[in-house]
Formats: structure tokens, sequence, C-alpha cells
């Protein structure tokens, strides 16, 4: 029977993909790996490079749009403005820009070599550059060292290479629709930048105000918990959380930059000293429930569907995005730190844990393929790229902090 038209009700994709995903994720997470990995696996099992049981249809693109949404917002509620202004400083800025620009030229060097159009390139060496601050934060917790001097140089790096990648990320999909003429980029690229200059500015506005009304103590806070006392309907907190977010979200849209972009910018103008500890907590464990729980699971098995091996044929490809996701971003964190003038042990450690992919690059891979700027070549090996660098980094981490602690202690 040629089943390639045939499609299970929705509700019946919907269930065995979220068990599926569920249990290939608990696998995962049983062998200290992330559950991520074992969700896309499940999609892979169920999508057309094993079972071909289920599709990604139109539903399930929904569903999937909502989790990145929420896992964007996860991933902005981690970060503090105050980090990315302190990443800035000093010689930090160095270690930052050469662990995001050497990945990007490298990857599109490594693309261009093998053919791919110049907008392929681009979001080839997006993704090479950007590091999971949700992954690495994970690791670093896992490891114990999320304190740490180093733990906190990684985290303040991948805070300023995510920020900077979803930053590029608007201005690409901006260029996508010109005849890729040097004339037409460069005008769409300059419309672009201005709207993001623009929306920056409304975001350092709001910043500042923040700021401003954080000087009158808890005014802020004690406003928001007279409203949400006075409101009668269910979970107002997070109703109130979400019209903020989707507001900048409609903001980028309406500027013509990825709605992620928005959210990702207002969840970070989020902090505890702003709502308070129980507020923050309050909004955390209801987005994580929901995106954990259910949207993500179903994003990340969504990737699996996507993803089909009998679409590369291009080894060289493979092989060259991957060795040089590991080597670029290595090496841009070791010349990065030893420029700045760290020890050469502790760049090493630096380049190694900025080295996973994992969440923001996937998502960003996603958003690539949506649009039709890559392929589904590109797309899988990006997907194979972002699991490599996501299962070994926690093991060659681990590894640079006990070689590290050796010296140290051969040294004292």
């Amino acid at each position: 029977m040629d089943n390639t038209h045939f499609e299970l009700p929705f509700f019946t994709n919907l269930l065995i993909l979220l068990v599926a995903a569920k249990i290939f994720g608990e696998v995962f997470e049983r062998f200290k790996q992330p559950a991520m990995i074992g969700e896309i696996v499940a999609g892979i099992v169920l999508g057309p490079s094993v079972l071909d049981l289920i599709h990604r249809t139109e539903d399930i693109k929904v569903i999937s749009e909502l989790g990145i949404f929420l896992l964007v917002i996860i991933a902005g509620l981690e970060i503090n403005i105050d980090d990315i202004l302190k990443s800035l400083k000093g010689k930090n800025i160095v270690i930052s820009l050469l662990a995001f620009f050497l990945p990007v030229m490298g990857g599109i060097a490594v693309a261009r070599f093998f053919d791919q159009d110049v907008m392929t390139a681009a979001f080839i060496g997006l993704c090479v550059a950007i590091t999971a601050l949700p992954v690495s934060i994970r690791i670093l917790m896992d490891l114990g060292k999320i304190n740490s001097d180093i733990g906190q140089k990684i985290i303040s790096v991948a805070i300023f290479d995510d920020v900077l990648a979803l930053s590029i990320l608007g201005v690409l999909l901006n260029i996508q629709g010109t005849d890729m003429s040097a004339g037409s980029v460069i005008g769409a690229a300059s419309l672009s930048l201005f709207k993001l200059v623009v929306f920056i500015f409304l975001l350092s506005f709001a910043y500042l105000l923040i700021q401003k009304l954080l000087h009158k103590g808890n005014y802020l806070q004690e406003s928001l918990d007279r409203l949400v006392s006075l409101l009668k309907g269910k979970e107002p907190l997070f109703a109130l959380f979400f019209a903020f977010v989707l507001l900048f979200a409609t903001i980028t849209e309406n500027l013509g930059l990825h709605f992620i972009v928005g959210a990702f910018f207002a969840s970070m103008l989020i902090s505890e000293s702003l709502i308070g500890k129980d507020n923050l907590n309050a909004i955390e464990t209801t987005t994580s429930n929901m995106a954990m729980g259910f949207l993500a699971p179903i994003f990340f098995a969504g990737i699996g569907l996507e993803f089909k091996i009998q679409s590369i044929s291009n080894y060289g490809l493979l092989l060259s995005v991957i060795a040089v996701s590991y080597l670029s971003k290595v090496l841009g964190g070791y010349f990065g730190g030893t420029l700045a003038g760290l020890q050469k042990r502790i760049s090493l450690t630096i380049g190694l844990g900025l080295n996973a992919r994992g969440i923001m690059e996937l998502v960003i891979a996603n958003i690539a393929y949506k649009n039709g700027l890559i392929s589904t070549e590109v797309f899988s090996i990006l997907v194979i790229m972002g699991i490599l660098t996501t299962l070994t980094t926690p093991l060659l981490l681990k590894r640079a902090f006990l070689k590290s602690e050796e010296k140290s202690d051969s040294e004292s």
C-alpha cells in the first residue's frame, strides 16, 4: 500500500508525537543528555527518515510556532540586560566578538566553497556562530560550574551571541525578498538595520523607564500586585505578562523583523527586581510547564519530522559544516580569551563551553527552512550539527574543567 498520501487524524498524530517525544526525551535525560535530543530522535523515527508514519502538517507547524515562541521567552527570562552590558565592558567584548564572527566567517566560507547561494551561506554561518544559552546554563549547572569565573564568562558571551544572532536574523529575513543584486541587498539591509535601530531605541526607552521605576523601590511590584488582586479572571499575571511580550512581538513584526526578536527582548526586560521574586517564579513556572510539557516536545519532534537523511547527498558539506562548527567556535573562544589576557587553558575551556548549539540554532534553522531560505538537505545538515555539538559539549567541557583543576593543583 502506498502510504505517502495517507495521514492519520490530527489528534492521533499529536498523541503519538507527544508520547514518543516524552519517552525518547526521558531516555536521553537518564543518560544525562538534553531531552530535546531525544525529542528530535522521536520525530526522526516517526517521520520520513524511518517509519514515515507522521508528516509535518500545517496544524503541527502552528503548534511548533507556539513552541518556538515559548522557548524564546524562556531563554529571554534567563537573561539579564545588565549581564549583556557587562559582556560589552573591557576585554570581554574581544571574546564575544571573536567567538561570534570567526564562526560566522568560517560557516560562510565553507558554504561558498560548496557553491551554496549567498543567503544559505549566511544562515549556515549564523547557525555555526550561535551558542544555545539555555543548553550552556544546563551544562554548567550539571558540572557545578555555573557560578565559577569561567562559567560566568561562558554565559555572558553566550548571551551576547544569542542577542546578536537574533538581531542579524531580522536583517536577513528582510533581505530575502530582493533580487540579490548588490544595490537591492544594500538597500534592504540598510532599511532593516534602520528598523532594528528603531526597535533598539524603543527597547532602550523601556529599559530606562523600568530603571527609573526601580528607583522608587517596590512601586511597580506593588502596583502589579494590586492590579492582579483586582482582576477576577484566571491567571491574570500570566495574561499581563504575555500581553507585554506580544506587544513587543507585534512591534517587531510591523517593523518587518521576526516576531521572536520582539518576544526575546521583551522577556529580557522582566526581572526579579522589577516584578518581585514570587511573580517572576509564577511566570517562569507557568511558561515552562506549557513549553516543556507540551509545545516544545512537539516543536523538536517536528524538526525530526522535517529531517530527511535521504536528502543528504553532499557528504563533503556535511563533514565540513560539522568540522567548522567545532573548530571555529573553540578557536574563537580561545583566541578571544588569550587576546583578553586570560590563561590559555581558561581560554580553551571557554571555547569548548560555547560550542553547544541546541535550542537557538534549531530555532533559527527552522525559521530559515520555513521561509524557503535553505534546502531540506542544508536543514538536515544543520540539525545533525546541532545534535552533535550539544551531545559532545558536556563531555569536552567536563574534561577541560578537570584538566584546569589538575593544573591549578600542580601549580599550587
